[in-house]
């Protein structure tokens, strides 16, 4: 089976490899980490046990944050190692883990590649967060009686019609995972469907609840504030700045335009209103930028701001600020503000008067909205939002977010929020409450991976 799976795996590459060439090119994607990928990992500290984790991509990684950290602490004497399979996503996972943790490029499903790879890393038991359940992956680690659990599960309607449609292959693949742990009742009955003993599927909650910091403060928001608008009446609450701020996160391809079209309108009933969009992908970046400045308007990118800000003494970096918010009084409030760093959207977030939730008014699955609703800001996203049905469902029934169909709509919601605060404030108040009262997953999932540990 091992031989036909890398056979399949070979035309894939075959296939693949222009794509993958033209993307190290264009957007230098793919140039580390080959070492790990073909399997040569070496942890820090081998003596121990071992957990490892795999999380795809930035998202996976920031829902595992809280599961991570309890682990720490109910398995003192045990090294938990980090994989991820995107760049953007071993970035994050250095940011939150690399100081303690092993982070590494998840190896290539090939067998011989896969085997290196246990070899080296010898773990206990194998935590993949919400679905990346690899054949060789399962089939080495099921051989060696390692056991497999899904943590935050989730499979969604478009992967579940893809799997009924190969169900017979796919049900090898999931009858050898030991548990999983899933968001929702929905999630649960697909993993059964799809070939998990029904014993070992547990709907646990989501752990992107838990990650949603329910908080009024964002470590560094006050000196992002400070570097885009020159000065804060009161540090502890952003909602003094003098020029409402309207942030779009996590935004995707074809979305930037409607949100400069609406914001276009707005700006001619809302002369102070300022805008700053920050984009999903870093690859785009210059493209947004490009698209900004095409649309007519004035940009800043705050790279520019944090990387100049951050090589000043704090009082050069005051003087700059009230240069800064001089510029704003003679009309430098018309630029768009362009979130072209990583790491920043939380901040954005908290200096926000209102939020657009991105990758949602396009096909594209949409983008963590948890985070907003836990700020206390009132949350906006269109109808495509399906990777965080959950969250969805919750937030539109507890009245705290809003939903928009298209560019009208949004930009009525937007007209709305602007004229009527309370009815914003109303909206991110439900939000946040909702978000406080679904947490609780990650103690329910270490309780259920501590139970299968000492069962073994």
């Amino acid at each position: 089976m091992s031989l036909i799976i890398d056979c399949i795996y070979l035309l894939a590459a075959a296939a693949l490899s222009p794509m993958v060439a033209y993307r190290m090119v264009r957007y230098k994607r793919y140039r580390a980490g080959w070492a790990q990928r073909f399997g040569k990992i070496t942890r820090r500290y081998p003596e121990k046990k071992c957990v490892w984790l795999h999380a795809v991509s930035v998202g996976e990684v920031n829902a595992s944050r809280t599961i991570i950290e309890e682990l720490k602490k109910q398995l003192p004497d045990f090294e938990i190692v980090i994989s991820t399979t995107t760049d953007t996503g071993f970035s994050r996972a250095n940011e939150l883990f690399g100081k303690n943790h092993t982070v590494f490029y998840f190896p290539l499903d090939f067998s011989l590649v896969m085997q290196r790879a246990f070899r080296s890393i010898c773990p206990a038991i194998c935590l993949l967060v919400e679905l990346e359940v690899w054949p060789n992956f399962v089939q080495i680690a099921h051989q060696s009686n390692i056991p497999i659990v899904v943590i935050n599960g989730r499979i969604s309607d478009r992967s579940f019609s893809k799997y009924k449609k190969i169900k017979l292959i796919v049900k090898n693949i999931f009858k050898k995972v030991d548990l999983v742990l899933a968001q929702t009742d929905q999630y649960a009955g697909r993993f059964k469907e799809i070939g998990c003993s029904a014993d070992k599927v547990i709907v646990t909650g989501s752990l992107k609840y838990d990650t949603a910091q329910v908080t009024d403060k964002v470590e560094g928001a006050n000196i992002l504030a400070e570097q885009l608008f020159g000065k804060i009446d009161n540090p502890d609450s952003f909602g003094t700045i003098d020029n409402p701020l309207w942030v779009a996160g996590g935004t995707g391809p074809d979305e930037e335009k409607i949100i400069l079209d609406v914001y276009r309108v707005l700006k001619n009933q809302f002369e102070n209103l300022r805008l700053a969009i920050v984009p999903r992908k870093p690859e785009r970046f210059d493209e947004v930028a490009q698209l900004i400045e095409q649309s007519g308007f004035d940009i800043i990118r705050y790279s520019q701001i944090k990387n100049h800000s951050t090589k000043k003494s704090n009082t050069e970096r005051r003087l700059s600020a009230v240069a800064s918010a001089k510029a704003e009084a003679t009309g430098d409030e018309s630029r768009i503000i362009l979130g072209d760093t990583m790491g920043d959207l939380r901040k954005f977030y908290s200096v926000a008067d209102l939020i657009f939730v991105g990758r949602s008014l396009v096909p594209m699955g949409g983008s963590d909205m948890m985070e907003a609703a836990a700020l206390g800001k009132c949350t906006i996203f269109g109808p495509y939002a399906f990777n965080f049905q959950q969250a969805v469902d919750d937030l539109l029934a507890n009245q705290g977010a809003i939903m928009v169909r298209d560019e009208q709509d949004l930009l009525r919601t937007v007209q709305k929020c602007l004229f009527e605060p309370a009815f914003a404030q109303t909206i991110a108040r439900n939000g946040r409450e909702t978000i406080r009262k679904n947490q609780g997953a990650t103690a329910k999932s270490v309780d259920a991976i501590m139970k299968l540990l000492n069962s073994r």
